[in-house]
């Protein structure tokens, strides 16, 4: 395998945007380039950069307690139980202290992109996606909804792009899924792939395969209900609330109520 760790850093690109991550301890770029296979990019002009402090226990908040993101003075604040970051948008430059294990940095990064997604009209949302005959398509749904179960059952001509995180991102007016390093049950990274997004799926596990279309306002709550987001700052809360509303004009929201076997993939297929 060709390996791609240099002193600078491990830069790990996904949707298009990589990010720099640098590091004094080479056993933990390793394990970050082993962590992100297939999303780690040559790229010598990152977008961003994060300085990683490896040290246990960082944060003053306790393993129970949810993530804390807050802007201050133009810079963006990052809490968990197990890290504490910092970044100036502005400088493209942060830093992160935590253990040294690849969860804490896995968060950061979601966190991050949740961040510069919703200045561009996306998203990250609990979903799986993949793509077939070249169009994307998105399987929304909480824990036990079936995301797993759906990658599971694609055929194999199917790219899957992550079975639990997707990644949404707007360009001009066409919305594009790219593939994510998030995963879910599969415990397998999704493919460093994208292509125009066609359907969002509201997936429901019934006794046979129907397909229904959503009016547009529960389109927005159900798309909102599973928008990944961290921060109750009130322009970024906003512009969410706005992207959903434009994502469901341009992209049809369908109900699937599946049955679990591989024949839901070709009524899937009459929509690519």
């Amino acid at each position: 395998m060709n390996r791609i760790v240099q002193s600078a850093g491990v830069a790990v690109e996904i949707g298009g945007l990589p990010i720099l991550l640098r590091s004094a301890d080479d056993s933990f770029l390793q394990m970050l380039q082993d962590r992100y296979a297939g999303f780690v990019s040559p790229s010598q002009t990152p977008q961003l950069e994060f300085d990683i402090n490896l040290q246990e226990s960082p944060s003053h908040l306790g393993p129970d307690d949810d993530v804390s993101v807050q802007r201050s003075g133009g810079r963006w604040l990052l809490e968990r139980g197990d890290f504490r970051a910092e970044w100036d948008p502005e400088a493209g430059r942060g830093s992160i202290i935590q253990p040294p294990n690849p969860y804490a940095v896995d968060s950061v990064l979601r966190i991050v992109h949740t961040l510069l997604l919703a200045r561009q009209g996306g998203f990250l949302v609990h979903a799986a996606s993949a793509i077939r005959n070249g169009n994307a398509f998105l399987f929304a749904g909480i824990s036990g909804a079936g995301k797993t179960t759906i990658s599971r059952l694609a055929p194999e001509d199917t790219i899957l792009l992550t079975d639990e995180i997707s990644y949404v991102r707007r360009q001009n007016d066409a919305y594009y899924a790219c593939g994510t390093p998030f995963a879910g049950e599969l415990a397998k990274l999704g493919e460093n792939a994208s292509a125009p997004l066609r359907t969002l799926f509201l997936l429901a596990k019934g006794p046979e395969n129907r397909i229904q279309d959503v009016p547009a306002g529960e389109a927005v709550r159900q798309l909102l209900r599973n928008v990944l987001f961290f921060t109750a700052d009130r322009e970024l809360v906003d512009r969410v609330f706005q992207s959903a509303f434009d994502f469901v004009q341009q992209i049809p929201v369908r109900w699937l109520t599946f049955v679990p076997d591989e024949r839901v993939w070709e009524m899937i297929g009459t929509f690519a």
